[in-house]
């Protein structure tokens, strides 16, 4: 896996601008979903994945071609944190016949993560 940007508010806005690459986004909600990658072995560690998404995903999701894993991480962002794009980024969704299923994916990634952000760090 590559170098990961810092998770930030800057790099959330980054999702939904798409200015970072899908494979980036996969890698940093896999990332803070307990994830690891190790190069030497080829293999995937999920010993830090809560143990729903492990018995389910054994190995990390593609988020973004699959709709299966949106729903478990949608359904995963606790209440208070359902509206943090918004109130946080500004951010107003998408115009109709602007978007698809793939930025629908990424703003709910995008969500999920800043959800993870302030959960871990509420002063963000």
């Amino acid at each position: 896996m590559s170098e990961l940007p810092p998770l930030n508010q800057d790099t959330i806005g980054s999702i939904l601008s798409e200015e970072l690459d899908d494979c980036t986004v996969n890698q940093l909600v896999w990332y803070y979903l307990g994830y690891r990658y190790h190069e030497c072995s080829n293999t995937w560690d999920n010993s830090l994945v809560a143990e729903d998404w492990k018995r389910e995903y054994p190995e990390p999701p593609d988020f973004i071609a699959n709709r299966p894993p949106v729903v478990k991480l949608t359904r995963s962002i606790p209440p208070q944190g359902k509206q943090l794009l918004k109130e946080q980024l500004g951010f107003k969704g998408y115009k109709i016949g602007e978007f698809g299923p793939r930025q629908t994916r990424r703003a709910t990634m995008a969500n999920w993560l800043l959800s993870y952000l302030h959960q871990n760090n509420p002063h963000v």
